[in-house]
């Protein structure tokens, strides 16, 4: 069913609908710990996957890495045979990254609830602050690399005509008035769109023509294969998910970075001139 005039709205849903299967679903809070304690959805896990980083998108460490999260999705109650929704403040970065780590590890129904626990409370549903034990699970997914991209894949994506590269970050991360790794500036040739004009007021998607129209006047069109960034892969997941809900079919979440970009001495970098 078309959803907000997505092509491919697999990877949200909405309070009404969750409502309806709350008791059919996993269902995961990805909110700080502090808030999932002051109240949350009836029957959700707590899993603060905040942190969770990699800085070296090399094979060994990509591989550990990606082990260690699979089993950490089993540990908190996720398998193939039930749907998995993911919720945070609103649509943000932390439920993107969950989800696409689903998406990745080939999870068959993964899903963000649009405008999260804000959208719940705005439809007069109720919270709780009683807990409900979950069942730890040992988990393997099937691996999709074509959904992640590694410092190798943005090296050869500088001058390579059919991909493009998007800078999901702040704009004073992009022109490195902002330091948050040794190195500042962006990847030459990247686009900057920040990951946060996708949300309206109330923290939900907006409108997939408002979205697609933003994308394509700066050349980010269906046909390339595009590559987000952020710091640590949370922001340009949500870029992922909603591309890839416009029906853009080659979109790459670069897990490591800024965290790892930055941070290597054999990165090429540019800092952008002023407008």
């Amino acid at each position: 069913m078309a959803y907000k005039g997505y092509t491919d709205p697999r990877y949200v849903t909405t309070a009404e609908d969750l409502r309806s299967r709350l008791n059919d679903v996993v269902l995961i809070d990805v909110r700080p710990g502090e808030d999932y304690a002051g109240g949350h959805i009836e029957g959700a896990g707590h899993f603060g996957l905040y942190g969770l980083d990699l800085n070296d998108t090399a094979d060994g460490p990509l591989k550990a890495f990606l082990w260690m999260m699979e089993t950490l999705f089993g540990f908190h109650g996720v398998d193939n045979d039930h749907p998995v929704v993911i919720y945070d403040h609103e649509s943000g970065y932390q439920a993107a990254r969950a989800v696409w780590f689903l998406d990745f590890f080939g999870h068959p129904d993964a899903r963000l609830l649009d405008g999260g626990l804000q959208a719940w409370q705005a439809a007069g549903l109720e919270t709780t602050a009683t807990t409900t034990p979950v069942k730890r699970l040992d988990w393997q997914g099937a691996r999709h690399q074509d959904r992640l991209a590694t410092r190798f894949d943005v090296i050869g994506a500088i001058d390579d005509q059919d991909t493009v590269l998007v800078d999901t970050r702040r704009e004073s991360e992009v022109r490195g008035t902002e330091k948050r790794a040794r190195r500042v500036g962006t990847v030459p040739g990247a686009v900057h769109i920040e990951w946060s004009r996708h949300l309206d007021e109330n923290g939900a998607f907006r409108p997939a023509d408002e979205v697609r129209a933003l994308y394509e006047s700066l050349g980010v069109t269906p046909d390339k294969t595009v590559i987000p960034y952020c710091h640590t892969g949370y922001r340009s997941a949500n870029t992922y998910l909603v591309l890839r809900m416009l029906g853009y079919p080659q979109v790459r979440n670069y897990l490591g970075s800024w965290e790892e970009w930055g941070n290597r001495d054999d990165s090429v970098i540019v800092i952008p001139d002023e407008d």
